[in-house]
């Protein structure tokens, strides 16, 4: 088990930054060449952070904090919704990659959430937007239920898992239109 990972306020602001950069820039600045491949493919990875983010194709989260690879482990579940393969994949994160920093990254526009709201269903569906709806609890607003789901999934994790006391889970928010990151 691995317990020494960086601190998680040193992880948040390495996300923050990263993401002002993607907003300065417009573009991809992480490291994605062929030595850092060979690093991690030879040390291992050592990602800093554990990003949980939604399916959608718009949300790219090694590009939207600018990581490269081996920096982020990113699980990635419609809705950025909490199942038990979810919280097996940040119990590995936490516990054998040493990420001290679990994010919880809603976003504006989100499909689930707009499914949810429209009453959509389906077989397996059902268990997404059940969850959406649930943190929805009556509200309409598109973008504050996308916040209320992120909140709710990142407090899934806080008491659905035994984490140690460096560990820090946070809520945060996407702006697909300007690629900006506001904390919850």
């Amino acid at each position: 088990m691995v317990l020494n990972g960086i601190p998680a306020q040193l992880a948040l602001n390495m996300l923050m930054e990263g993401n002002r950069r993607f907003v300065l820039s417009g573009g991809i600045s992480g490291d994605y060449s062929k030595d850092r491949m060979a690093v991690t493919a030879d040390k291992g990875q050592h990602p800093y952070a554990a990003i949980i983010s939604c399916s959608d194709s718009r949300v790219v989260p090694e590009a939207i904090f600018s990581a490269g690879i081996g920096d982020l482990f990113v699980i990635r579940t419609a809705g950025n919704t909490i199942c038990p393969g979810t919280v097996g994949s940040i119990e590995y994160a936490v516990d054998h990659l040493g990420c001290n920093l679990v994010v919880v990254l809603g976003h504006t526009s989100c499909g689930a959430v707009a499914s949810a709201l429209e009453d959509m269903h389906g077989d397996k569906v059902n268990v997404i937007l059940d969850k959406v709806r649930q943190a929805a609890a009556g509200e309409t607003d598109r973008l504050r239920v996308a916040e209320l789901n992120a909140i709710q999934s990142a407090e899934e994790i806080r008491s659905g898992m035994d984490l140690h006391e460096n560990v820090e889970i946070r809520a945060a928010m996407y702006d697909i239109c300007d690629g900006s990151v506001r904390l919850l």
